[in-house]
């Protein structure tokens, strides 16, 4: 029994040094809690992933896009950005990459953010020959505006979106306004999406600006219209993104490059904690059941991060080891 209670005694020792070894490495880690739903509930889930499963001290931090990489470029603090929407903030961000200042561990969202104009899945189901936004601008009578069902309408964002800017130039770009449609201000984020909800219960028609991933798409399926046009970087920066400019051209709205971000201080110290942020990557499909999940039950970040790890696991247990899996669920 004596050598038995020994060798236990000698395993249990070298667990717990290797447990504290795996802590030490990893130290003390600081994540941006960026203040929207996709970005809240991954660093929520990156959060119990490194505490539980890699023995990190992990904690959020209050963050924004252009704040929070500036000051990890400037300042080499968070240690990680989760979900870094680079293209809204390129110079920066490929300074510091450059530089070596940070590294960019890859795709947090697999689909990259995708924006466009969408219609309701069941539209699309109806009319299998609408596959563009030419195509749907053909069918004013499909898609009613609330004013003049005469006429067809697309639903803008609200004023000060990059988003609306651009939804406004394409509408010029695509001759929308000769084709009997009106461009809809919606006011506000509430009243956008309180216009795809009207239309949804009642079955009507809809196309408009939307973008993923987010809750809305998560509980009303619909589907993007292509653009009929390859995307002309140059075209895109000079006309189609600015306001004034008189003659945009059509075009396809580029996918924005979205990347977890870590320090090259915290890359070099994380050991296999670098691999899980590596490996870590959800597609916008499951973001938006997620999101649509947090929203109906008013889940906050840290409800949907244990929400997603208890009823997603074939979708986060292979972005970790087996072993670290087993102490993440034992922790749930």
């Amino acid at each position: 029994m004596k050598p038995l209670a020994a060798s236990t005694c000698l395993a249990f020792g070298l667990l717990v040094g290797a447990g504290s070894a795996s802590a030490a490495e990893c130290g003390n880690v600081s994540i941006a809690n960026m203040n929207w739903q996709s970005a809240e509930v991954l660093a929520n889930i990156d959060k119990i992933i490194l505490t539980e499963g890699y023995g990190c001290n992990a904690e959020l931090v209050v963050g924004d896009t252009v704040p929070t990489i500036t000051s990890m470029v400037e300042k080499g603090e968070p240690d990680i950005a989760p979900e870094g929407w680079v293209d809204l903030l390129p110079d920066v961000a490929n300074k510091g990459i450059a530089e070596k200042k940070i590294v960019a561990t890859g795709a947090a969202l697999s689909d990259g953010g995708d924006q466009g104009w969408w219609i309701p899945k069941y539209v699309a189901d109806a009319h299998p020959d609408i596959k563009t936004i030419d195509d749907a601008l053909k069918h004013p009578e499909l898609f009613p505006a609330p004013e003049d069902p005469a006429m067809g309408a697309v639903y803008n964002g609200p004023q000060g979106w990059g988003g609306t800017v651009v939804t406004t130039q394409l509408f010029k770009a695509y001759g929308a306004e000769g084709k009997k449609f009106t461009l809809v201000d919606t006011g506000s984020a509430a009243g956008l999406d309180g216009s795809v909800a009207k239309a949804y219960e009642r079955k009507q028609g809809w196309m408009g600006y939307y973008w993923a991933p987010t809750a809305l798409l998560g509980k009303y399926e619909m589907v993007k219209l292509g653009f009929g046009a390859d995307y002309d970087a140059a075209a895109w920066k000079s006309c189609n993104t600015v306001a004034d400019c008189p003659d945009p051209k059509k075009n396809a709205w580029p996918k924005d490059k979205v990347e977890t971000l870590v320090t090259a201080k915290f890359a070099e110290r994380a050991g296999p904690a670098m691999d899980y942020l590596k490996k870590r990557n959800w597609s916008n499909d499951t973001v938006n059941k997620l999101l649509s999940y947090m929203t109906d039950n008013q889940a906050t970040g840290e409800d949907g991060a244990k929400y997603f790890l208890k009823n997603n696991e074939d979708v986060w247990t292979k972005w970790v080891s087996p072993e670290v899996a087993t102490k993440v669920k034992a922790a749930l």
